[in-house]
């Protein structure tokens, strides 16, 4: 009998042969079965879009939000979840559905308009929990308190968006927000399901602080991680920097590498939601290979392999 990769995989936290805890996986183990997110505009913004940091928003997020693929705030939240439904059961029947909170910052309203809006979708029939993505300093203790509530009886999961830990990248992509802010936010979201957002490839940022934005988050043992690319989008201020001959981007040999490397700092015990990402092809400028998600994947895959390594080989617990 021929052995394959998944015969002899190292890592523990896997039934194939990826060499990290992959979402898939979790969600398995959580819900006994495949589990997809069904994105959703609610109907925020952000405070560095509506001025109360600044305007613009961060310079590489798209204009709904980083919410690409939701169905769009002109319906209810109801018609959002109910047609995203209707798209991922086409594809896998029997799987648990999450209304995915994705569009701008989904804690930055009066905790009464979140109890509204988060109240809708879990009333949805086909609603299995919810996904939350917010920035650290729209978190306060009272809309903390109000998830660890739900989070009694709904699956919650909240996604902050860090991006990097290195105030002056902050400054360059108008985040608006410092790393301390978001170790305040993190540290009131404690006992919750949070996953933690790193961009590699922002502008100015080398290897090696790429490597230490992974090592740092490893130090706080978050539930998850989501490791994305840099995406320049057409429209965006990055946008203008790219076709100005003012922001090289990586090769996917680079991503691919730098990628390997952060998953050995990770904890072997962190879920890593995501190792790349894929834009809407006609408003993405740059890199063009990224929307070769599963090439991606696949390079990933078989660099672990070849070193022989594994999520968390080089890790030091804190």
């Amino acid at each position: 009998m021929k052995i394959t990769q998944k015969d002899i995989n190292p890592y523990k936290n896997s039934d194939c042969n990826k060499r990290y805890y992959t979402m898939d996986y979790y969600m398995r183990r959580t819900f006994g079965k495949k589990a997809c997110k069904v994105p959703v505009d609610a109907g925020f913004t952000c405070p560095n879009r509506d001025g109360t940091k600044g305007v613009g928003g961060c310079t590489f997020c798209s204009a709904s939000g980083s919410g690409d693929f939701a169905a769009g705030r002109a319906l209810s939240i109801t018609e959002q979840i109910t047609r995203g439904a209707e798209m991922m059961r086409s594809k896998w029947n029997d799987a648990a559905l999450i209304p995915y909170f994705q569009s701008f910052t989904n804690t930055y309203a009066p905790l009464e308009t979140l109890k509204e809006r988060y109240g809708e979708a879990l009333r949805h029939p086909l609603s299995s929990g919810l996904c939350i993505a917010t920035r650290p300093d729209c978190v306060t203790p009272e809309t903390a308190d109000y998830l660890k509530e739900l989070s009694k009886k709904h699956f919650i999961m909240v996604e902050l968006g860090l991006q990097t830990t290195y105030d002056e990248t902050g400054e360059r992509i108008n985040r608006c927000h410092t790393y301390e802010d978001f170790l305040r936010g993190y540290s009131l979201l404690d006992g919750l399901f949070v996953c933690v957002h790193l961009i590699n490839g922002l502008p100015g940022e080398t290897k090696d602080m790429m490597l230490e934005n992974a090592r740092r988050v490893a130090s706080l043992n978050p539930q998850a991680v989501k490791i994305h690319l840099l995406h320049v989008i057409r429209g965006t201020a990055l946008a203008a920097d790219y076709l100005n001959g003012n922001l090289p981007v990586m090769s996917m040999t680079d991503y691919v590498q730098t990628v390997c490397d952060q998953l050995e700092l990770m904890p072997p015990d962190t879920v890593i939601e995501r190792v790349t990402g894929d834009g809407v092809k006609d408003e993405l400028l740059a890199p063009a290979w990224s929307l070769k998600k599963l090439v991606v994947q696949n390079e990933i895959d078989k660099t672990l392999f070849e070193r022989g390594s594994y999520q968390g080989l080089r890790y030091t617990k804190q």
